[in-house]
């Protein structure tokens, strides 16, 4: 069985966040990156099914510039086998993400292709119904639980929905993509960290995957969100009632 996990950079969520002064981007100076968390979960579930069924591969690949070798690295420091980085030193939009997998992964026809439900820089959430929809394949999202059929062809997917959970089967190969609650992922050990440096990581120029790469979204400009306004005590209901009703407007 191969298993294709998407792994994006993205900045570090225990960073402070800062707007650049004209609004055409964040500050990136000294600022730290790491895999998208939900990605990372994917990695996980990934690795786990590769300890349950033997002669299993665990494909990472991401889409950005060379400094997301990094990121693959850990990857493999987890336990994924090898990885692909399509090159690419500017941002793409999700739907040129979504075609650069199905193009990958028409190449390296996966079992199952894990991804996180979306990436916290811009949270999207997008790519993989898109690719769902490009592949013609079946998807489970926000997995917070996934059992593989003895046969590993099809997929019993516990999701997170609004009204609690909801149970699916999917054919597969199908599109997975992971919530917060599906796993705690590993940290890579120092024996994974020094065997990642000498595991496949191939590079692919994102000119020579074939596609059709010119933005249709342009970002205008970018804002912080407004300071939050302190608080205020009140002594009675009466009050309370008061201020929600004339302030807050909210009754």
């Amino acid at each position: 069985m191969k298993i294709l996990v998407t792994a994006k950079r993205v900045p570090d969520p225990n960073a402070t966040i800062k707007v650049r002064p004209d609004g055409s981007g964040i500050v990136t100076d000294n600022l730290k990156y790491v895999v998208n968390p939900f990605d990372e979960i994917a990695i996980e579930e990934a690795l786990r099914l590769k300890e349950k069924h033997a002669g299993t591969e665990v494909v990472l690949v991401s889409l950005g510039g060379k400094a997301s070798a990094e990121q693959l690295r850990t990857g493999l420091a987890m336990g994924a086998d090898r990885a692909i980085l399509v090159l690419s030193e500017r941002d793409v939009e999700p739907l040129i993400v979504a075609r650069v997998l199905q193009k990958i992964i028409t190449d390296e026809k996966p079992d199952v292709i894990f991804m996180g439900k979306q990436a916290i820089d811009d949270d999207s959430n997008q790519v993989g119904q898109m690719l769902a929809e490009l592949l013609g394949l079946g998807q489970a999202t926000f997995a917070s639980k996934v059992v593989l059929a003895d046969d590993q062809k099809k997929a019993t997917v516990t999701r997170e929905v609004d009204g609690g959970l909801e149970d699916i089967e999917v054919q597969l190969p199908a599109i997975i993509t992971a919530d917060l609650r599906l796993n705690e992922p590993r940290y890579a050990s120092l024996p994974g960290i020094m065997k990642a440096r000498k595991k496949e990581l191939k590079e692919i120029p994102l000119e020579q995957i074939g596609i059709d790469a010119a933005p249709r979204v342009k970002i205008l400009k970018l804002s912080p969100p407004p300071k939050r306004q302190a608080g205020k005590r009140v002594e009675t209901v009466q009050e309370l009632v008061q201020l929600l009703h004339s302030e807050a407007k909210v009754i």
